[in-house]
Parts: C-alpha cells; structure tokens; sequence
C-alpha cells in the first residue's frame, strides 16, 4: 500500500468524523440544524461606500432558502430574540450596543391556502426593532410594528393585480426606513451574498475541484436579512474624538457578532406551542468559518451557546486555533498529499530557516522572553501572555489573534517594509482593528477610509491584497502610515464582496506570517515573492463571486430570488416518447437559454446564458426602437454556462431588449427595464 494511499485512509477517517457543515454559518453545528429559523448564517460590518459617515450592519438568518419553497415559504421566527451586538471599550469585556429584533406571525385573510392574494397577506411577519446603550440592562423600541416584505413568491403573486400589484423593489424600498433614533433600517429576505463552492469544500477539501467545473452551493438561495446602517458617532469609543487621529485610530475600533436566543422551554399542545423560561443563546456567529472549519463536532453546539466574552475564561477552544486541523491538509509532512485541492496552499515549516509553524511545533514560542521579542508584542510585558502562551501552539501568533483580539498597529504585526530582513522590526504602519476584551467577533477599525467598489484596485481579497500592495506597489512601500486599498476589507470587518472563503484558507496556510516577513520556505533571501508565496496568493476555490451582483446603495444586498424565476426549481419537460425529462436550475430543453438579473435595474444587469452545445453565439442589446446599443457576445462558445455584465450606464431610462442568437437563429429575447 503506498504512503499516499495511506494517508488518504487517514484523512477520510478523520474527517468521516466531523459534521459536513455548510459556508459561513449554514446548519453549522446538530443542535441548530434543527432550528433553522434561529440560525444565524453570516455577519458583515463596513464602512458605506455611498454613506462612509456610517457603518452598515448586516446579519442574516434561516440559511438555504428556497425561492420556491412554499405553501408556507421561509421567514424570521415567534418567540426568538435576533441581535446584533457592538463592543467598543477595550478597557472591559461586554456590549456597549445592542439591536435586537422581536417578531410576530399576522394573517390577514385565514380563508385561503395562498401566502398572498387579492391585496391580502398571510404569514405576514410583523417587527419590532429595539436598542439598548447600556450592554443590555434595557432596551427602547426605535421601530415598532412594520411589515417585513413577503417572499417574492412570483409574478401573480407580487406584480399583478390579484396580488399586491407592485414590483419587489417597491416592496424594498416601503421597507427601507429610518429609525427614531437616525439608523437606516432593511429588514427582510434577500439573495444570499456569500459564495462558495459548497460541494467542493466539503468533499474532503476538493476546491477547486480535481475533476469537475466549481459550483457556487450557494446560488439561487435567499436569507432573511437584517441589515442596520448606523452613524460612525454612535460606534465608536465613548470620549473618542469626533474625528479619527489617524486612519488606524485605535479608540475607532469596534467588535461585531450576532446572535438568536430562544426561552428555555416549549411546550405543544393540540397543534399550539408555549414557550416559557429563561432566554437562552441558541447561536452565534463573528467571523465567518470559525464553527464549521474550526471548532470539530463534539464541540460545536456548546460553542454556539457562548458569548465571545465567555471565550476570555474558556481556553479549552484555543487549542483549536493554535493547531487547526485545516493546516494538517495543507502540510506535506501531514495530510496535504491526500488533499490535491490544497495542493498551493502550503504553510510555513522552516521560516527564515529557523521556524516550524507546522501542528504542534514551536513557532516563535523559542523567542519567548528573549530580547529579540522585547518591545515588541510578543513580550509578555506589553501583551501578556496572549500570544506566545506555551510551547507546541505555533498559530498563537497568527490565527488566534485574527479570531480572538484583532491585530495591532505594533510590531511584529506591521507589513515587512522597512524591515530589512527582521520580520520582529517596526514596519509599515498596516492593520489596527485591536479589541482584546472578547473572542471571536469581526472587528473593523472605522477610520480606515472606503475603498470605492469602481475603484481599479478594489479586491475581493481585502487585507491579502492590500498586504501585496503594501509589499510590492512603489505608490504603496514606504514605511510611513498611508492608506492601501482594501485596508477595509475582511478581516478588517467584512464586505458584502469578500471572498472569505479563500482569504481564510490562505491565512491558515500562513500568509499572515509571510505578510509581516516570515516567508515561506523557499525564500532565497532576496526575492519575498517566492514561489510558494504565488502558490498561495493565486490559489482559488473556483467561486469567487457572488451569484447576483450587490446594489451601490443601502441595504446593498440583491432581490431575494423569485419563486417562479430562473431559479424557482428544475424545468421539466416531456419528450417525443412521452417521458419526463429535467434541466438543471434555469436551464430550459433548448440550445440556448438566457435570464437576468435584476431586473428593472439602473445601470448593470447581468445575464445568464445557458448552451447547450457549442455554437456561434450572439448576444445583442437593442433599445426600443430597434437600434442596436450593445453587443455583448460575437463568437463561437462551447457548451456550458455564461455570465455577461450589460453596462446601459450611457443610456436613458426605459425599454430595451436582448435577444440571444446560435448559428445565426434567434432563439429567445428577454425584456430588460432600465431605471433612473
């Protein structure tokens, strides 16, 4: 039996052992899994690109929606307390701020099994929003009793007539409003904006996948969604000055995490439930991964009923961030052989030939209390104990500070310019969104500035680009405080853009390390940008977007999919021998399919083309007096799947119509509408 062979035996073992969970907070842990309208499934906190005077808060619930997924279709839940949670104070652990959002079930016409109909609604959540400034010793109601938007069920049911005769973004924008206390507010369902290739990922570490095209498991699902926009005043630090010191303030830093409680006891009864009892922490969620990719399965419940101020007292996790089990898959002396995906994605086992970040290796922990650390945060005397706390947990220094405290303007923690080869040196001035009094949470420095989603150097890839910027751009390598692009991207709070999923497997794999001047093994001494460092930076999962494109205003998430759309479920159809047959999601018995989305839209919309061979395909746009105002697409195409960005920015509001032809035959048109 050969060693590759063997170590596969081993890896499929241990991880036959644990949950296949599901992205960033999807039926992440058993107990949840069953209650999916408690469960939280992502958090994001950024500076507004149209409003960066404030910061938008978004978490989002009830994971893997199904546009179609009727009769009673998919909401917020009775009797469960969704919150968001803000700390600010470094100075002691706990919330200073706390939105929390109670619900309940309306139906305005009984006497029919249609969730809408003739103007009327069933099911009809109703909320009332609540804030509490003092770490939740009370709460005041700032909205009460508003209607969340209902599912986009379909065209009938939304648009016409004989139901509520209005389009889904009216729907949106009646919903979209302002609380008595000055906070923008959108509470409803929305596309899903995380993307990963689920099926991948959790094939045993196939992402990208060995033998098949990636796929984002995300697609076509809807979350309901509770997006807070909330002035930068009412954030940070109290006593902070009304303007930052400098881009890295520290007293502009604040930690976010979401949570949904439910009462100790429900009873049934004769088709009722009551719920009685104390509230109790059901789930949780701060930085995205952390329950699916890092804590295993015996402990995953309990970690979902703890605050991150519990977190401070309970190191029994920590063990799982010194030596996550993701760095054995991409450890040669480990697993990584069996786990091909992985194949780029190699961490650090002698740095500057003298450090092994390898499982259960020392790290920097050989530096403890020399004077290479003094002065430094690695000394015990600035920082403690938190980052070098015993030998055998080399991640202490990296991972865990990433997930636990954020990271410090302070050395080592600067970029390796500047450094001249001392990765413990003061470098350039990089990341502060420090806040050491809690666990896991996303934490975002406020004063960072905005990277403008137009803006050429903008990146999904947040910090990762902006620490290869900072290394390797003229504009960007001298040591003085400066901005970089993407200094405001994920672990620096989180973008609705962020591709979470690849920065995190690439920061197991060390980039952090590498970022500060711990490079991987085969630097030479010269040249940073090793190979093994491109390996890393380049690596993918295959999903690196999302699959409906985000508004450029507040509640920035797209339009929940629709229950009769191109996402509404498989079309079947019935061929010449009488016998059924389905397409996938979207794609119809034909040569060529197309769809869009969104639609009306005010700029952008972006189709999808479905081919079901190859062929010569057009793709034209045309206004509504028949002149041609695009060509999107003039050649041969295999067969497969397309997306393709309209851009009508130049052009007035109104009717326009794109039209898909194969071989120079028309086969179907679609009616886009244009807004202001």
């Amino acid at each position: 039996m050969n060693i590759l062979f063997k170590q596969l035996l081993v890896l499929c073992a241990m991880l036959g052992a644990m949950q296949v969970a599901q992205a960033s907070s999807h039926r992440e842990a058993p107990l949840i899994a069953d209650d999916p309208l408690a469960d939280n499934v992502d958090v994001y906190a950024f500076r507004s690109p149209d409003r960066p005077n404030t910061v938008t808060l978004i978490a989002t619930y009830v994971p893997l929606q199904l546009p179609q997924g009727g009769p009673n279709y998919y909401s917020f839940g009775e009797n469960i307390r969704y919150e968001i949670h803000i700390d600010n104070n470094p100075a002691k652990p706990g919330d200073e701020l706390i939105y929390r959002v109670e619900f309940k079930t309306v139906n305005e016409d009984p006497t029919t099994f249609f969730n809408i109909r003739l103007g009327k609604r069933n099911l009809k959540m109703v909320y009332t929003l609540y804030r509490s400034d003092n770490g939740g010793q009370s709460f005041i109601p700032i909205i009460q009793n508003r209607a969340v938007p209902p599912t986009n069920i379909g065209e009938r049911s939304i648009n016409s007539s004989l139901g509520l005769g209005k389009t889904y973004q009216q729907l949106v924008n009646e919903s979209t409003l302002y609380a008595s206390t000055g906070e923008q507010v959108y509470i409803g369902p929305s596309d899903d904006p995380f993307f990963v290739d689920l099926g991948g990922i959790f094939d045993l570490g196939d992402a990208p996948r060995q033998n098949a095209q990636a796929r984002d498991g995300l697609a076509c699902m809807n979350v309901s969604t509770i997006a807070i926009q909330v002035p930068i005043g009412f954030l940070r630090k109290k006593g902070a000055a009304a303007s930052p010191t400098n881009i890295l303030d520290p007293n502009y830093v604040i930690g976010v995490w979401a949570s949904a409680s439910r009462k100790k006891v429900r009873t049934l009864s004769a088709g009722k439930e009551t719920y009685s009892g104390d509230w109790v922490q059901v789930s949780r969620l701060g930085m995205p991964l952390t329950n699916e990719a890092v804590i295993p399965i015996g402990y995953k419940d309990y970690w979902n009923s703890l605050t991150p101020y519990d977190e401070l007292a309970d190191t029994q996790l920590d063990g799982f961030f010194y030596n996550p089990e993701l760095a054995l898959y991409m450890d040669d002396a480990q697993f990584g052989g069996a786990v091909p995906g992985f194949s780029k994605l190699r961490i650090q086992r002698n740095a500057l030939g003298s450090f092994d970040f390898g499982n259960g290796k020392n790290g920097l922990f050989g530096l403890k209390g020399s004077a290479a650390v003094a002065g430094t945060a690695l000394d015990d005397a600035i920082f403690g104990t938190l980052l070098l706390p015993g030998a055998g947990k080399p991640r202490s220094v990296d991972l865990w500070p990433i997930f636990h405290t954020g990271v410090p303007n302070f050395p080592p923690y600067q970029l390796a310019t500047g450094k001249n080869g001392n990765p413990l040196a003061p470098g350039k001035p990089f990341i502060n969104n420090f806040l050491p009094n809690g666990g896991d949470m996303l934490r975002l420095n406020m004063a960072v500035p905005v990277t403008q989603r137009n803006d050429p150097n903008f990146s999904s890839l947040g910090i990762v680009q902006a620490a290869v910027l900072g290394l390797t751009n003229p504009q960007y390598t001298n040591i003085n405080l400066q901005f970089i692009p993407n200094m405001d991207g994920f672990p620096n709070g989180r973008r609705l853009e962020d591709d979470v999923t690849r920065i995190e497997l690439q920061a197991v794999s060390g980039v952090a390390l590498a970022a500060i001047g711990l490079w991987y093994d085969d630097f030479n001494g010269s040249n940073p940008v090793s190979q093994d460092l491109l390996d890393v930076l380049t690596y993918t999962t295959g999903v690196e977007k999302n699959d409906a494109t985000f508004k450029n205003r507040f509640p920035y998430v797209a339009l929940p999919w629709a229950g009769d759309g191109v996402c509404g479920g498989k079309i079947a159809s019935i061929n010449a021998s009488g016998e059924e047959r389905s397409s996938a999601i979207g794609i119809q018995a034909a040569q060529a399919v197309m769809s869009n989305y969104p639609n009306p839209f005010q700029s952008t919309t972006t189709l999808n083309l479905h081919l079901a061979t190859a062929a010569k395909v057009q793709v034209l746009v045309y206004d509504n007096n028949g002149r041609l105002v695009s060509t999107v697409v003039n050649g041969q195409k295999d067969a497969g799947d397309y997306q393709m960005q309209v851009e009508l920015t130049q052009q007035p509001a109104g009717t326009y119509y794109a039209v898909v032809l194969t071989d120079g035959k028309m086969m179907q048109s679609l009616k886009l509408s244009k807004t202001n």
